[in-house]
């Protein structure tokens, strides 16, 4: 899953494609690289974003994923239902949903649904997140969550343990350690890790400052292998070509 933001706000690349025509151009050189489906977002949601308005996302998201669905698979990341339908209508068939909650909307709308775990909102997801066991608490919400849209008529469903959204970095080593349990449980697992900031934290080594989110390549691939080879169905990348063909080699 290749990642397009048209944001000005998104934590690794925003303001990178500001408008329509940028977003869509982004998209398909990721479907040039190798990506299955491209995932389209308008709305931040990196630690402390603020929201946006449901026609300020409308009108980010709606040309772009209407221009990208004749050419390849779209989802489209979104916490508001009425920009989920439009993105449906729009030629999107997948959700990917940092709240959990959409599948209603998947269910009516006969798409794929994505539920990701998120502890709080994105404003104040970082501000001490805590757990007594991560990653048995992640996964018996994903396994509520999937049940629930499986009951409403949702016919896809991914989990998706949710790196970096309401968990240190101790948290998402451990939920990354897990993938194999989270994949046992019989849901399709989706991960993203691409260049999310506990990476910068390990590449850097232990005395010195983060690495800047544009020089995680390394642990963003290394990641998205592991989970690969872990058995997740769906990676969630910005470096779309690297990832690509490391997971070639991987398989071969």
């Amino acid at each position: 899953m290749g990642i397009v933001n048209v944001t000005p706000d998104s934590f690794s690349d925003g303001g990178d494609h500001p408008d329509a025509r940028s977003a869509i151009e982004h998209g398909r050189l990721l479907v040039r690289q190798g990506a299955d489906v491209v995932d389209v977002g308008g709305e931040s949601s990196r630690p402390g974003a603020a929201p946006v308005s449901e026609a300020e996302e409308l009108a980010r998201v709606v040309p772009v994923v209407a221009a990208l669905a004749a050419e390849v698979r779209v989802s489209i990341d979104t916490a508001k239902p009425a920009v989920a339908r439009a993105a449906v209508e729009a030629g999107a068939t997948l959700i990917n949903d940092i709240t959990a909650s959409l599948h209603p909307v998947a269910a009516e709308a006969g798409v794929g649904w994505v539920a990701m775990h998120m502890q709080g909102t994105p404003r104040t997801m970082q501000d001490e997140p805590r757990y007594h066991d991560v990653v048995a608490e992640v996964v018996e919400h994903l396994v509520a969550r999937a049940e629930a849209a499986r009951a409403d008529g949702v016919a896809e469903v991914l989990i998706d343990p949710g790196i970096g959204f309401g968990k240190t970095p101790a948290h998402n080593w451990a939920l990354l350690a897990a993938v194999p349990r989270l994949v046992a449980n019989g849901w399709p697992v989706a991960v993203g890790t691409s260049r999310k900031a506990f990476l910068g934290r390990v590449l850097a080594g232990p005395d010195a400052e983060p690495t800047p989110v544009g020089d995680r390549l390394e642990g963003s691939v290394a990641t998205a292998g592991q989970a690969a080879m872990d058995g997740a169905a769906l990676v969630r990348v910005h470096d779309v070509a690297a990832t690509v063909g490391a997971l070639r080699a991987a398989a071969a």
